[in-house]
């Protein structure tokens, strides 16, 4: 596949070659996630914003996720009824590379299995296998990405802080400003000096 691949672009073929020897390395693996449950304090929270800054420049091994292969349904003749182009992933969510604080998340996904506890994602977007492989485990990194972001609280800036104080003080300079315009209009009514 791929020398025939190569002989029609030769960057597609560059490419590739690296997809596979980059997924298909035994020894890639990403490291454990922290055994934090839930984000209380704010070093459970430092510690999983530093987990997931690292997780953002890695991507997910082929070795650490089920894939299966069929064939794609759609456009492109003769090659959709031969070639096992569709890729289907499954990932357990108790992996241990995926921190427990994002599991309610991972659970409340749409492409969450209750039956099997796992992730589902499939790809027939590209004709070839190993691009389907590729945006399959671009998907499963965005959600695992997503789901362990969501229940991170930012701490505002020190910039952000000092905003909002002076938006307090000028709210309050506007309520005294219309407090006393509406005070000025009461006393013009009472006092009338019709003489």
């Amino acid at each position: 596949m791929l020398r025939c691949l190569s002989q029609r672009n030769p960057s597609i073929s560059l490419h590739l070659s690296r997809l596979v020897r980059k997924y298909s390395q035994p020894g890639y693996h990403l490291p454990a996630a922290p055994k934090i449950t839930d984000l209380v304090t704010r070093e459970d929270t430092s510690v999983a914003r530093s987990w997931i800054s690292n997780f953002k420049t890695q991507s997910i091994p082929r070795n650490l996720v089920e894939l299966s292969f069929s064939r794609s349904s759609g456009p492109g003749g003769q090659h959709v009824n031969k070639v096992n182009t569709k890729a289907t992933l499954r990932c357990p969510v108790d992996s241990p590379w995926i921190p427990s604080w994002a599991h309610a998340a991972l659970k409340a996904n749409p492409h969450y299995v209750s039956s099997t506890n796992s992730i589902l994602i499939q790809s027939t977007v590209y004709r070839s296998q190993l691009q389907n492989i590729e945006d399959c485990l671009q998907k499963l990194h965005e959600i695992v990405l997503a789901a362990s972001s969501a229940s991170v609280k930012h701490e505002p800036t020190e910039e952000q802080k000092k905003r909002v104080v002076a938006l307090e003080k000028a709210e309050k300079a506007r309520k005294r400003q219309e407090k006393s315009y509406r005070s000025e209009i009461k006393k013009g009514r009472s006092k009338h000096d019709w003489d």
